[in-house]
């Protein structure tokens, strides 16, 4: 059988406690509740900034163009490319309403629902670890 050995400069990771691990989960909530928005609004301002318009209008010139050419009536043509604008757009107002509505903050009442899960969780593999020392 292989057996692998650490070096002995190396340290063996400290194992967290429940309430170690329920403070870094709080930070990664809160930071994650900062960040988002801050993110989906950059998006935003990229998706809506006048060179993406100007390349939506030629993706859309281009996607039009290729339609007729290879001898799709014009009606069709015109659908399917404002079809095709209108994934663009639909894109954008999702993502600006999940900025705006701020779907990535928590409410103090789930925060601390989940907050008590997360305990609760850990204190459960806190029993289970404690069992299989003991065997």
């Amino acid at each position: 059988m292989l057996e692998v050995k650490t070096a002995m400069s190396e340290k063996p990771e400290k194992k967290k406690t429940a309430s170690e691990k329920v403070e870094e989960f709080k930070e990664i909530l809160s930071t994650f509740s900062t960040e988002a928005p801050a993110l989906i609004k950059s998006i935003i301002a990229s998706v809506f900034s006048e060179e993406a318009g100007r390349n939506m209008g030629k993706a859309a010139a281009a996607f039009y163009k290729e339609l007729k050419d290879s001898g799709m009536p014009d009606n069709v043509a015109v659908k399917m490319t404002e079809d095709y604008i209108g994934v663009f757009t639909s894109l954008g107002d999702i993502l600006k309403r999940a900025g705006e509505k701020g779907k990535f903050a928590m409410s103090p009442e789930k925060k601390e629902e989940l907050e008590r899960r997360i305990r609760e969780k850990i204190a459960e593999k806190r029993i289970e670890e404690a069992e299989e020392e003991e065997e």
